[in-house]
């Protein structure tokens, strides 16, 4: 999974725009790998971040065709260097009296936290880079993984510079 693009789309906060853009994904069978969506500081502006894994020149296609959408405002590709991005996880552990403390030592030591507690199993909630959760979760595999949640990607630009606020300007009257 090490070429994966992160698009960070700008749309309309209108009903339907999530299904026009996983069409045009699914019409041209791309996997995407994470999807997340939510409002913006602009109430009539969503954004929708995608974690895809095309060639390069399909990247291009899709681009191209998401900015012909209706309702998609403008389509960027963010890159590691100029955007932070995290996720969020839930993972469920087996963990009973005997290896309990070895595995809170493990959350401790990747500042996650614990969020429920049973006496076979614990909650694990983080949130951090695709390389944290991953690690994470490699240390916790050797005590058993009963159960995983994961948020899709969230991302957003390094700097003062807002992409929603940066739109607005652009098509002002």
């Amino acid at each position: 999974m090490t070429g994966l693009k992160t698009l960070s789309i700008l749309v309309e906060n209108k009903p339907g725009v999530l299904t026009r853009i996983s069409a045009l994904f699914a019409r041209r069978a791309f996997n995407i790998h994470s999807l997340a969506v939510g409002p913006t500081e602009v109430p009539t502006i969503s954004r929708v971040t995608a974690l895809v894994d095309p060639d390069p020149e399909a990247l291009k296609q899709i681009r191209k065709q998401l900015d012909k959408l209706v309702n998609v405002l403008e389509v960027h590709l963010l890159d590691a260097e100029n955007s932070v991005q995290r996720e969020l996880m839930l993972v469920k552990v087996a963990a009973n009296a005997t290896n309990r403390t070895s595995v809170l030592e493990i959350v401790d030591l990747f500042r996650a936290h614990v969020v429920d507690v049973h006496t076979d199993s614990i909650v694990v909630e983080t949130l951090g880079s695709r390389s944290k959760i991953a690690a994470l979760l490699e240390a916790l595999a050797p005590y058993g993984i009963t159960e995983i949640a994961k948020s899709g990607a969230v991302a957003i630009t390094r700097g003062p510079a807002s992409l929603t606020q940066q739109f607005k300007e652009n098509n002002r009257g």
